[in-house]
């Protein structure tokens, strides 16, 4: 997780205790582990480089942006 920003470890922490209480309220434990692989899922891209490039959407306009219907 140390590939968060700190802010993103804040954030990543508050959503696990939040997912960790569902999961004891209602005795549902894959709220928790879906919510903590989500987070480590992130981690690992964001330590993988991934998310540092701007995305380009490719709009109406752009001719590979409209494919022609089947």
């Amino acid at each position: 997780m140390l590939a968060l920003s700190p802010a993103d470890r804040q954030t990543c922490a508050l959503d696990l205790i939040d997912a960790a209480r569902a999961s004891f309220s209602t005795g549902q434990p894959q709220l928790a582990i879906a919510e903590l692989t989500s987070w480590q899922e992130t981690a690992a891209a964001v330590a993988a480089g991934l998310g540092r490039v701007d995305v380009a959407w490719l709009g109406d306009d752009h001719p590979a942006g409209v494919v022609e219907r089947p």
